[in-house]
């Protein structure tokens, strides 16, 4: 009999969920420790893409041959379209997630297009496949945070509650990819963006499952932890030197922690794309008092 494919919502990934949640430690200590354990699996599972994104950055950076026939970043474009193919093609990711990846390459690299043409960060090297000064590696850099983003929302089941209405979320994140652009000729207008985001999103919690129970935290507390990770891989992937900023000419340093809130504000713009894929509430009910997630069938995937 032929086996029917498995959708496309699927993922390898999700038995090996199956099985460590079945798991189940003694009581107490064990099982908290168990649940930080698998929370942190769960998020480097959720970080694959970027995290090959990152350790290509620095092995090619320490290792690659300076003289090469093929340029670093060339080879840095070649490799990442290599992990999302076979991610796709071993479904350790799914279509939606790769629909939601394509939509950041291209918000990503019109960014660049422009910030580079405007003095805020340089490509210091030489490649082929670019388009301008831009070279198409820097693509995948903001598709790794879509990834993240669209892969953790599955894997943690996440929902969120209260949701604004339609169209504040949507207009917001619009004036911030705007706001991007425009401060160089007019006023920065950042501060009332967090101001407006805060308005929009101060009640809403996020609510997540990690093992057994719902856990929840505020969201805009969620999206600065998310912010401040990408700032350290930021600062990982400047000392590779897979780009710079015009303060670093001379040599490198950390990356100003002022760079948060600019990151704190992609991230928004991040969740809302992933948002046109994932429902932001789920059509159950979340209790307030996060009691524990009933138990799925044993042979449930998501």
């Amino acid at each position: 009999m032929t086996q029917p494919r498995p959708s496309s919502s699927h993922t390898r990934f999700a038995r090996v969920r199956e099985r460590l949640e079945a798991y189940a430690p003694p009581p107490g200590w064990p099982a908290w420790i168990y649940e930080f354990a698998l929370f942190g699996f769960k998020q480097g599972w959720a970080c694959l893409f970027g995290a090959s994104m990152l350790a290509l950055l620095l092995a090619t950076h320490l290792f690659y041959p300076d003289h090469a026939a093929l340029a670093r970043y060339d080879f840095l474009t070649l490799a990442a379209l290599a992990i999302q193919l076979a991610m796709l093609g071993f479904r350790l990711e799914t279509w939606d997630e790769a629909r939601v990846i394509f939509a950041f390459h291209v918000v990503g690299t019109v960014m660049e297009l422009f910030k580079t043409s405007a003095g805020s960060w340089i490509y210091p090297e030489d490649s082929l496949l670019r388009i301008g000064d831009v070279p198409l590696f820097s693509g995948f850099m903001y598709a790794s945070v879509g990834s993240y983003i669209a892969r953790v929302w599955r894997i943690f089941d996440m929902q969120f509650e209260p949701w604004p209405r339609r169209p504040w979320p949507q207009l917001l994140a619009a004036a911030i990819y705007v706001n991007f652009f425009a401060h160089h000729w007019l006023p920065d207008v950042r501060l009332a963006l967090f101001a407006a985001m805060g308005l929009l999103f101060w009640r809403t919690r996020v609510y997540f499952t990690v093992w057994r129970r719902r856990r929840w935290m505020p969201l805009l507390l969620g999206w600065f932890l998310v912010a401040l990770f990408i700032w350290f891989a930021e600062n990982l992937g400047t000392f590779a030197r897979a780009w710079s900023y015009p303060d670093q000419a001379g040599g490198w340093h950390p990356v100003a922690p002022m760079k948060l809130g600019a990151w704190y504000l992609l991230m928004y713009i991040s969740f809302v794309l992933v948002a046109a894929v994932h429902r932001p509430v789920g059509e159950r009910p979340i209790s307030r008092n996060c009691r524990p997630a009933r138990r799925r069938p044993s042979g449930a995937r998501r």
